[in-house]
């Protein structure tokens, strides 16, 4: 048996690069995955799970939405009893101008994408996690999040709540048996740029990996943590 066989896992931002190499790992390890995506990619990057029972896809979900979300969590839950794993992969980046330059839109947009939505899936999970006294929660941040490096205000204070957030559901949490916890990627690349150039990132497989983690037993002993994952680009 896999590493999950009998959880549940919710992966949001499912049509996107990081959940390409998120989505294989839990389903090989056994997992019911429950998939989300803002459009119609899901089925066609995953058309063999969005017709199989023992698993649950929801494409073009508004997850800036709380009923919406909430009517997802109610589905997962009734078909399949219990929620173990979400993994918050949903986000978003646009940066390139200083302040007085921003729009509005982009600051909005980025607190909605980066921190807003997490926030709504986590208060939508961590009620049927109580009650089963256990749950793992695993948030994407980004090493902006830790110290900008100019003109990515919006971009980088959305992902310094998102830690926050992290660092706050870990103590609130911990007691019940619910981990929470975030990775720091550097800028997502193909296997054929890494081997191109060594320093030019991460592959979405090498940062399933450090996600699958989190989510194992083997990392039971790890709450509240901002892991970086940068590779050797910095």
């Amino acid at each position: 048996m896999g590493e999950f066989w009998g959880q549940v896992a919710i992966i949001t931002g499912a049509s996107g690069l990081l959940a390409s190499g998120v989505v294989p790992i839990f389903r090989a390890g056994g997992a019911s995955l429950i998939l989300t995506c803002g459009d119609e990619r899901l089925v066609e990057r995953f058309p063999d799970l969005a017709g199989d029972q023992a698993h649950l896809c929801f494409p073009a979900a508004d997850l800036s939405d709380a009923e919406t979300i909430e009517g997802l969590v109610g589905a997962a839950v009734e078909r399949f009893g219990r929620i173990d794993i979400l993994v918050n992969i949903v986000g978003g980046w646009d940066a390139g101008k200083p302040v007085h330059e921003m729009r509005v839109a982009t600051w909005e947009s980025m607190l909605r994408l980066n921190a807003t939505i997490t926030f709504l899936m986590s208060r939508a999970v961590i009620p049927t996690m109580l009650k089963q006294g256990s749950g793992k929660i695993i948030n994407i941040g980004a090493r902006p999040g830790l110290r900008s490096s100019g003109q990515d205000a919006a971009y980088a204070a959305s992902k310094a709540a998102l830690l926050r957030l992290t660092e706050s559901m870990s103590e609130e949490y911990k007691r019940q048996g619910i981990r929470v916890n975030a990775v720091l990627p550097s800028a997502l690349v193909s296997e054929q740029q890494l081997a191109k150039d060594p320093h030019s990132g991460v592959t979405p497989a090498q940062l399933g990996k450090v996600i699958a983690f989190l989510a194992s037993d083997a990392g039971g002993i790890i709450n509240g943590a901002a892991i970086p994952a940068y590779g050797t680009k910095f």
